[in-house]
């Protein structure tokens, strides 16, 4: 973990941001900024990876042409001043199309349709609380949240409406083995039995 350095000058996030930007981040590692701190996450089990694939898959099936999926995109929640670099990201390509290309800044994670994460056995609670109140505060209208690790077993939980106080309204949670529906503009089902648990 890189610590915010008091002595710096301007803002902690700008310092934070332009640290993120210079490191040098061992290969299929991910660097995010969160509580005022540079974290590095590991790479994550072939399963996880698997499970991304397969959720991938499934939304370019349908995909609005202007709409694209990401990985390794790092997004910022500017409410919290926290940047994720989730499993998946849907935005429109323009976005992407506009970006700086000589800045690896990231985008704001607001401008995004949906992010899907998909848990680790390291990061479950930080996927289940911080970044689901982060994603929320962001305005993100769907947050998929793939959790191999739930007390109540693998499941797929769809969460939309989200609220200013950092929650969604509405949710709705499957057993891994029973079909999701994802609204438009996705309008597709995945398939969690072909989840590896």
């Amino acid at each position: 973990m890189v610590e915010n350095d008091q002595a710096s000058e301007g803002r902690p996030w700008d310092y934070l941001l332009q640290t993120w930007r210079e490191l040098d981040v061992p290969e299929g590692w991910r660097a995010e900024i969160d509580e005022g701190q540079i974290v590095l996450v590991p790479p994550p089990h072939a399963h996880h990876n698997g499970i991304a694939a397969k959720v991938q898959r499934r939304l370019y099936r349908d995909l609005p042409e202007e709409l694209e999926i990401y990985q390794t995109l790092g997004i910022h929640v500017a409410p919290l001043d926290k940047l994720y670099v989730p499993d998946l990201v849907v935005m429109p390509s323009e976005l992407i199309d506009a970006a700086d290309p000589e800045s690896s800044d990231p985008l704001a994670a607001s401008d995004a349709l949906l992010i899907v994460e998909i848990t680790s056995k390291g990061n479950a609670r930080e996927d289940r609380t911080k970044k689901y109140r982060a994603y929320a505060r962001a305005a993100v209208p769907m947050y998929l949240l793939i959790d191999r690790f739930d007390t109540r077993g693998a499941m797929a939980t769809l969460f939309t409406e989200p609220n200013e106080d950092g929650t969604y309204k509405r949710s709705e949670a499957v057993p891994f083995g029973k079909p999701l529906t994802l609204p438009e503009p996705f309008g597709t089902t995945l398939l969690t039995a072909d989840f590896p648990a």
